[in-house]
This record gives C-alpha cells, sequence and structure tokens, in this order.
C-alpha cells in the first residue's frame, strides 16, 4: 500500500540536527544550536521539587494553572500597562512553538495568505502550510535587517489574512523600535490584518535597547496574538513551556486545538514558575547577563576573518566571513566543524531561496569558559577555504 504524499515535501532533517550530529562525531564546540548551556537558577529547581511534593502531579486545567495565568497578567500590566482577562485571554502551552502552531490552525483556512519576513524562524513557514495557508515571503533589507515597505504593500492581496513578526528577533538580533513597531501596528489596522508578535526573547536587549511590545498597541489587540517562552527567558528551554495572549474570539478557536494537540502543560513546572515570577527583579539581571557574554564574542573577534554583525538582542550574534570560497556557506560550515572544532549555522537555513550571504549564526548562551574557546577556534579560521 502507498504511502500518501508528504505535506511537507520540502521539509528533512533540520540543519540543526545535522550540524549538532556532526559537532558531536568530530568533538567540536557546539554553538549552533540555540539553548543555554548554563544551569537554571537553583532555586526555580527547589520550587518543583517543592510543587512535587505538594501534589502538583497531576492535570492542570487545560488553560493552564490560574496562578501562573494570574502572574502572567500582573506582568503585562506592570510592563505594557495592560490588563489581559486571564480566564479568556491568557494560555498556557507547550513552548512558544506550540503557541505558534495553534494560533495559526486557529485562524489560517486553505488558501489564505500569510507574510513572513526573511531570515525567519524556521517553524513559522510549515506551521501555515500545514494548515492549507499560502507563505508570501520579503526579505528584511541586508545587513541593517529593516522592513522594505514598499515590497511589503507589495505583497498585500485580497487573500492576506495574517503577518507574523519576531522582536528581538531570530536569527539577527535585530530589536525592533518604537517606531517600527507603531508603523506596522497602523499597517495591520489599516489593512484589518491579523498579527502574531513572537517576543520569545523580550528580556534580552542590549545597550539600554528596549524591547517594544505589540501589547502595548491597544488599537489593534482584537488583531493580535502575542507569544512569549518560559524557557527562554528562564534558561529552561527543555520544560518546553510558554503561553499566548490575545482577543477572546481568536483564543475560543485556539483552545479548541490546544485541548486536542497537547490538552495541558507540565503542572510541576507551572507552580514552580508562577512562584518564581513574583520576584521581578529577576528579569532585571537577563540582559546585562546576556550582553556580557555578546561582548566577550564581539571582542574575541575583533581582529579575525570575521564581522560581527549589530546584535540588540537575544543571545544570537552573526557574523560575516571575509573570506573566499568556493563553498556554499553549508559546507563551509561543516568544514570548519570537522577541521576547526567550532559548529556555526549558515543563515541561508532561514531564508526560503537559500540566500547565501556569508553570514553564520552563532549562539553565546553558553559558559564563558566554553564561550571563549569557541571564539579561539573562530579566530583561527582563516580567509581561504
Amino acid at each position: 500500500m502507498d504511502f500518501p504524499p508528504s505535506k511537507l515535501p520540502h521539509v528533512g532533517t533540520t540543519i540543526f540536527t545535522v550540524m549538532s550530529q556532526l559537532a558531536a562525531e568530530h568533538g567540536a564546540i557546539n554553538l549552533g544550536q540555540g539553548f543555554p548551556g548554563f544551569p537554571i537558577d537553583a532555586e526555580l529547581i527547589e520550587n518543583v521539587h517543592q510543587a512535587m511534593k505538594l501534589g502538583f502531579n497531576q492535570y492542570a486545567p487545560m488553560t493552564g494553572l490560574t496562578s501562573l495565568r494570574e502572574q502572567i497578567g500582573l506582568k503585562m500590566q506592570r510592563l505594557w500597562n495592560r490588563e489581559f482577562n486571564i480566564q479568556t485571554q491568557i494560555n498556557i502551552t507547550a513552548g512558544a512553538s506550540q503557541a505558534i502552531f495553534t494560533a495559526i490552525g486557529a485562524l489560517i483556512q486553505p488558501g489564505d495568505e500569510v507574510i513572513l519576513f526573511a531570515p525567519a524562524y524556521d517553524c513559522y513557514a510549515p506551521a501555515i502550510e500545514l494548515n492549507g495557508g499560502v507563505v508570501k515571503w520579503v526579505n528584511l533589507q541586508y545587513p541593517s535587517f529593516e522592513i522594505p515597505w514598499d515590497a511589503l504593500n507589495g505583497l498585500l492581496s485580497k487573500k492576506t489574512r495574517l503577518v507574523m513578526i519576531n522582536t528581538p528577533h531570530n536569527p539577527t538580533g535585530k530589536v525592533w523600535s518604537l517606531d517600527e513597531m507603531k508603523r506596522m501596528a497602523d499597517w495591520v489596522r489599516l489593512h484589518q490584518l491579523y498579527l502574531i508578535s513572537d517576543e520569545v526573547y523580550e528580556h534580552i536587549t542590549f545597550d539600554g535597547r528596549p524591547h517594544v511590545s505589540m501589547a502595548q498597541f491597544e488599537e489593534i489587540s482584537e488583531q493580535t496574538m502575542l507569544v512569549y517562552s518560559f524557557g527562554k527567558t528562564f534558561h529552561a528551554t527543555g520544560w518546553k513551556l510558554g503561553y499566548a495572549i490575545g482577543p477572546e474570539q481568536w483564543m475560543t478557536e485556539f483552545r479548541k486545538q490546544h485541548q486536542f494537540n497537547v490538552f495541558t502543560c507540565n503542572t510541576p513546572f507551572q507552580w514552580a514558575i508562577a512562584e518564581y515570577m513574583k520576584d521581578h527583579t529577576r528579569y532585571q539581571k537577563i540582559s546585562p547577563m546576556y550582553q556580557a557574554k555578546r561582548d566577550l564574542v564581539v571582542r574575541e573577534l575583533f581582529a579575525s576573518a570575521f564581522e560581527n554583525l549589530p546584535a540588540a538582542g537575544t543571545y544570537f550574534q552573526l557574523i560575516f566571513w571575509k573570506g573566499e570560497s568556493s563553498l556554499s556557506d553549508v559546507e563551509l560550515a561543516k568544514k570548519w566543524t570537522i577541521e576547526n572544532g567550532v559548529t556555526l549555522i549558515p543563515t541561508s537555513v532561514f531564508y526560503p531561496d537559500q540566500k547565501d550571504n556569508r553570514v553564520f549564526r552563532l549562539c553565546f548562551a553558553k559558559e564563558n569558559e566554553e564561550l571563549e574557546r569557541g571564539m579561539r577556534q573562530i579566530a583561527g579560521i582563516g580567509l581561504k577555504a
């Protein structure tokens, strides 16, 4: 019996898996995969232990523990002066990717068009396509990664339903300014579109550059779904916990799907995070810690064969290779993993047309000793390959 055609015929094993396997085989320092390489706060671990001992080991409500949604509501009020109904507008999810997939599934009908900005995180397009949507791509302007507004307007059609943004931005490290966010909010309102704002790196910005949330633009609140990640914020990506905040109508449909694809999320972790969030000062320590690591990268690679592109947020740094080679950026990344002992991610994988700018992404969410060794390995790469 023949298996039916693939719904994602162009999707194979991700570059992250390929490069991580190659790094393991050759003992390379893996700066490719985007997860923190240092321990989470011991207090957070103790909170999980306490939650389990107190009996928080069975299903949480489908929408998430009330105590956690209350803390999220208080946080949004404190940061953005916005009040969200914790019963109808906030939902705990199995990570931000699940939140994004479910938000898309709740909204997109077959044939609907969705505008994505490239380079883009790799889960966006497949989620759209699996729900029958059509992706319309627009490339951010290299190397500043600003929106080409004329090109964006040229993509609009009667079928355009949704636009997705990400700030702070993976993989570029760009943090959208207040002016850019306001212009996008005005554009979404003018054209009566829906918006998903992926803000998982909200607490990782540098050089005094603030994160600007779409939460503060109340005029498009009925059109906007906000997505966040506890894993990114508290360095616990393996916990796979995040949340979505959106208008009641959209969230109603969101929950219809959420209840059947995961139903609920890890109960003791939810309780632990709710307790942990009561101390607001924890957020203030995140950006300075990561900025010190970003500065280390910039400092160590200053006189190398690589040029640092500005990174105003996230725990990723883009570096441009100034050398010459007939190899593609994917082939170069594999070569450097094997021969130079360090693994980077070629940014062509974040473009639908595999655009090769000779730019590579490294993750600096590592212990300083490992990061310093990685920078020495990168600095050893020459101008010829």
